[in-house]
């Protein structure tokens, strides 16, 4: 008997591994349930045909509509910001734990606005029309930067955004 709980990362729940990324991944869950305000292993509508949170989100982010999920309807920098929130979310609970950032990214990327994030692959435990390839090749190299208004600028993104030199010795 297999049991999941929507908080468990694919690879610990199919096979027991385990690494900081499953963290990670419980972390991402939580994120986009407190945006959304559902659960994971609940869809939005009793009528709806949706299977899960993940894969709702993921839709939405997709399509551009991702402020569709939640129920009030943000104004400009409150905006910017739940989209910011989201996309950390999907960058957390991506399919394969070697693309999920480390937790120390994710409080950079929640603590620091001007931070470039890169764009999310398809989550885990996803169940949809849309393959991961179509998705991921629409997504291809981009990276995101959120402003204080609602749009959303591409960037391209250098490894070497900041530099710190200590040139004495502790």
């Amino acid at each position: 008997m297999f049991f999941y709980s929507g908080y468990m990362a694919p690879e610990y729940a199919l096979f027991g591994n385990v690494s900081p990324k499953i963290d990670v991944f419980s972390f991402g869950v939580l994120v986009l349930e407190i945006i959304t305000g559902r659960r994971n292993n609940s869809s939005s509508d009793e009528s709806d045909k949706s299977v899960n949170l993940l894969t709702d989100v993921w839709n939405c982010w997709t399509k551009g509509t991702a402020l569709q999920l939640i129920n009030e309807s943000p104004d400009g920098h409150a905006k910017s910001q739940v989209l910011r929130c989201i996309h950390i979310g999907l960058l957390c609970v991506q399919e394969h734990p070697d693309d999920r950032p480390r937790i120390s990214s994710v409080v950079v990327m929640l603590t620091r606005s001007r931070v470039r994030l890169q764009a999310p692959r398809q989550p885990a435990f996803f169940f949809g029309g849309d393959s991961s390839s179509a998705a991921d090749e629409r997504m291809h190299g981009r990276n995101f930067m959120y402003e204080r208004s609602d749009v959303i600028v591409e960037d391209s993104l250098s490894v070497n955004d900041v530099t710190n030199t200590d040139p004495y010795p502790r």
